[in-house]
């Protein structure tokens, strides 16, 4: 199938006598699609985001309970959270976002959230852990073309000059799942707490698995939301139009389901994407890994119980990421009109923060303070993660752009999986004391995030050079 019949709108490209007004104003020329359809894509991404986020800390938050009633060790319950959720997605990930890029990306967030809302369910009767380690894995299907799909619609939804902050209004799913997540979940586990396991049969829920079950249903109504979104024309550069030819062949066109042409797309302008490929990936082990674990760690180290976790931490989270919000969008625009690599300065500048942060945290003498420099921390994580994404759609190819945020967000999704496991293991075999998990989060936050940091700080000249060159070209 020719990527030019999936709505693609051709770009010409100026004229020498015309290259310099066109780097300004190229971009706005175009057709846009209307404010209200623009707003109304991103109300219901943001809307889908949320419930991802939601499901993923509610998950959290039952971290201990999952624990004792499947029998679990740390490394086991790490493995749950993290690799778990990936295995799948190392298969199907890319390929479902190649969909993203040829196929109306509504109908692929659709269903991609529709698949999620039933994973869920299914986790809420699994019976032992393996079954719900099979839940967890078919999770990841779902949502691996969710990203892609609506970060290639929101960016031939709104102009250059919006994109950023379409992509800050889109941290409001994250926000909303991470205050909301930590309140009502504490709060539904407290209600449920009491409960005897549910028997029918041959089934037994325990009490936190209604938990799960309550929060897959909105997906299905989600999904429909999806298809009420205008599916806007895509802004292709000449000789990307066709990214595979017409006459190609079957096992050519399977091929590129694999992220092969984005693959050689990162590698040929590898100066700017592997390093904030690595540094995302480096940062995604400690991030996601400190987010699953803080409750056990609260519960281990300060003896707080879920609902005493979740009312603060969802109080703190909601005021970091507004203010964090509020700092991303304006510290980005105040860089831009200074530097041609604001965001990837920001980002930079943001995730130095982000690492102090999360080396004090643990070190902390009280859980009001712990929980304090990690959500200051978490504010500048939010901050930073506004021009990160915006960063890498400026300079995605738009006829691969699907498949290249997949790999992209596959380095924050798969290292991200995996830092609950490694930090699971480093909590079972290298601290090898369940009361002193602070010392695992500690040992990882030193090892990986500096580094990271670093990484994120080398891509700034690169993309610097990237943005020249496509401004040159009128883009």
């Amino acid at each position: 199938m020719a990527v030019a019949s999936a709505g693609i709108e051709p770009f010409e490209p100026a004229g020498s006598e015309a290259q310099g007004a066109a780097g300004q104003d190229g971009a706005e020329s175009r057709e846009w699609p209307t404010p209200s359809s623009a707003y109304w894509a991103l109300a219901v991404i943001v809307l889908a985001t949320f419930l991802t986020f939601f499901d993923q800390v509610v998950f959290g938050m039952m971290a201990e309970r999952i624990k004792a009633d499947f029998g679990l060790t740390d490394s086991q319950l790490g493995f749950l959270a993290g690799p778990a959720s990936i295995i799948c997605y190392l298969f199907v990930g890319i390929p479902l976002a190649r969909l993203a890029d040829i196929f109306p990306r509504k109908y692929v967030l659709s269903g991609g959230v529709a698949v999620i809302g039933l994973v869920t369910i299914a986790g809420g009767i699994a019976q032992n852990f393996i079954q719900f380690v099979g839940s967890r894995v078919f999770l990841a299907a779902g949502g691996s073309a969710h990203a892609p799909a609506s970060y290639s619609l929101l960016a031939d939804m709104f102009p250059p000059k919006k994109i950023t902050r379409a992509f800050a209004v889109l941290q409001l799913g994250f926000i909303g799942g991470s205050t909301l997540g930590p309140l009502l979940g504490g709060q539904l586990i407290a209600m449920t707490s009491h409960w005897e396991p549910t028997v029918w049969g041959s089934f037994r829920i325990y009490s936190w698995q209604w938990i799960l079950i309550w929060t897959g249903l909105p997906a299905f109504l989600f999904a429909l939301l999806f298809l009420t979104v205008k599916e806007p024309k895509r802004l292709v550069i000449p000789g990307m139009m066709n990214t595979v030819p017409e006459n190609a062949s079957l096992s050519r066109r399977i091929l590129t389901f694999t992220g092969l042409d984005a693959a050689k797309a990162i590698h040929a302008n590898r100066r700017v994407y592997y390093p904030l490929f690595f540094g995302l990936a480096l940062s995604a082990i400690e991030t996601f890994g400190l987010s699953f674990w803080r409750v056990p760690f609260m519960i281990r180290t300060y003896g707080w119980n879920e609902a005493q976790i979740g009312a603060v931490i969802g109080g703190m989270t909601l005021v970091a990421s507004l203010l964090g919000l509020v700092l991303g969008g304006t510290f980005v625009e105040w860089l831009a009109k200074r530097r041609k690599d604001a965001n990837v300065v920001a980002a930079t500048i943001c995730f130095a923060v982000v690492t102090v942060c999360s080396i004090l945290s643990p070190l902390m003498p009280n859980g009001y303070a712990a929980l304090g420099v990690a959500s200051f921390g978490a504010m500048f994580g939010i901050a930073g993660a506004v021009p990160q994404n915006a960063a890498i759609q400026r300079v995605a190819p738009n006829a691969m752009r699907g498949q290249v945020t997949a790999i992209y967000l596959f380095m924050f999704t798969f290292f991200g999986a995996m830092g609950s496991f490694v930090i699971g293991l480093v909590a079972q075999y290298v601290v090898a004391d369940p009361a002193k998990l602070w010392l695992a989060l500690e040992i990882t936050a030193i090892a990986l995030l500096p580094l990271a940091t670093f990484c994120i700080y080398r891509a700034i000249r690169p993309y610097r050079e990237e943005i020249e060159r496509l401004e040159a070209l009128g883009l």
